[in-house]
């Protein structure tokens, strides 16, 4: 097991520097640069160069991602000139935010996902699991603006009793003030990752249904629901374990839409304006922290599967 988790951890190591030069390739090679962004449009050529040269943006592109590589390893992100403060503090401010919207969603999705998927297996190729699966293929396929802006019309123009806005604020305490304003965002990022989990389940559910396990529990006179919950289910949320893990790219990238659509002071609202403004240092310090999230959950989700499942066991200790 040891072997195994210093054989991920090396993997993560490999795939975190590859994300970082990657992405830092990637925004150096954007037409415009980051002087003109800063300086604006009146700035003059020998400005701009002048910038370039102090900031090191003329020095060879591989020379720039040492540096930067070197800055990282000393914990520092970097200095955003847009916001006027170090990436590391316009993280830290915006990021429980952000992580308030997604475990939110998240908890209202395997809340709402778990019974669906549940009853879609036992009722599979019935009118339920036909309904629930259509419903679960329109709330996946449907672009999350447009299942937001339906929200905001609904629930705040046609039936008014929800705000169109998030909280605004700059620390959690303003944030939770107004408890109303996250509705909307949360359930607009919930839906979807409702009909990603309902279908996992759903299959998962359906192949644990046909093991001998299930038969055995049957023969022994086990009443059905004791069947389902107390062993079908705990085996079939195995592979939710490790969807939970690997699902925090799309969870952000659907609450980069939810925030800027909703003006939710969040990271995905911080990497939106970032964009636009050609923010460096910023774009860098929320896509590193999101790679590294997103390794850091698979990782955890592999050691948790492994521990549950004796077959990842027995994988693990052979290779």
């Amino acid at each position: 097991m040891t072997r195994y988790l210093l054989a991920r951890l090396g993997q993560a190591l490999v795939i975190v520097i590859l994300v970082t030069l990657i992405t830092f390739v990637i925004l150096h090679l954007l037409p415009g640069g980051a002087a003109r962004a800063i300086l604006g449009k009146e700035a003059t050529l020998q400005q701009i160069a002048s910038f370039n040269h102090e900031m090191g943006y003329d020095r060879p592109l591989w020379e720039q991602y040492a540096l930067y590589l070197r800055r990282l390893a000393g914990g520092d992100l970097g200095y955003s000139f847009q916001l006027n403060q170090s990436v590391a503090e316009a993280i830290s401010q915006r990021l429980p935010k952000t992580m308030l919207l997604s475990l939110g969603s998240t908890l209202i999705a395997v809340v709402v996902a778990v019974p669906l998927g549940v009853v879609q297996a036992v009722r599979r190729n019935r009118w339920p699991d036909y309904t629930i699966n259509g419903l679960s293929l329109l709330a996946y396929a449907t672009p999350i603006f447009f299942m937001g802006l339906m929200m905001i019309i609904l629930f705040s123009q046609v039936w008014p009793v929800l705000p169109p806005e998030a909280p605004q604020g700059f620390t959690m305490a303003e944030v939770l003030a107004d408890p109303a304003g996250l509705v909307l965002p949360t359930l607009t990022l919930a839906i979807l990752t409702v009909a990603v989990y309902s279908r996992y389940i759903r299959s998962s559910m359906v192949d644990n249904l046909n093991e001998n396990y299930v038969r055995t529990a049957r023969s022994k006179g086990l009443s059905e629901s004791r069947v389902i919950v107390g062993h079908t289910l705990r085996n079939g949320l195995f592979p939710v374990i490790t969807l939970l893990g690997m699902y925090l790219p799309a969870l952000f990238s659907g609450a980069l839409v939810v925030e800027r659509l909703f003006n939710y002071p969040g990271m995905g609202l911080l990497f939106w304006q970032a964009a636009l403004k050609r923010d460096y240092p910023i774009l860098l310090g929320v896509t590193l922290l999101i790679s590294v999230a997103t390794v850091v959950g698979a990782l955890v989700a592999d050691v948790l599967y492994a521990a549950v499942d004796p077959r990842v066991r027995l994988k693990a200790a052979r290779s």
